[in-house]
């Protein structure tokens, strides 16, 4: 039972963390390129954030948007 355990500590450690590693060796010499993923994953969300509000402003324009605040029973009391 203990080599199953030692090899998820391997797998984990020895392999799939090894890009993380890169990334923290980076650090010191290029910050820009040890914060590439969240650089990206900013990227993603500010895409995604203006394609949502645009979407939303499509369904505000043509009535479809329904906004009725007592869609809860609890809102009305």
């Amino acid at each position: 039972m203990k080599a199953f355990f030692e090899a998820i500590q391997f797998l984990f450690v020895e392999v799939l963390f090894v890009p993380m590693d890169l990334l923290r060796s980076w650090e010191l010499t290029n910050w820009w390129g040890a914060n590439i993923i969240n650089w990206v994953f900013i990227v993603i969300c500010c895409y995604w954030t203006y394609y949502w509000t645009k979407q939303l402003a499509i369904f505000k324009s043509s009535g479809e948007d329904e906004q009725d605040t007592t869609a809860h029973s609890f809102l009305t009391k």
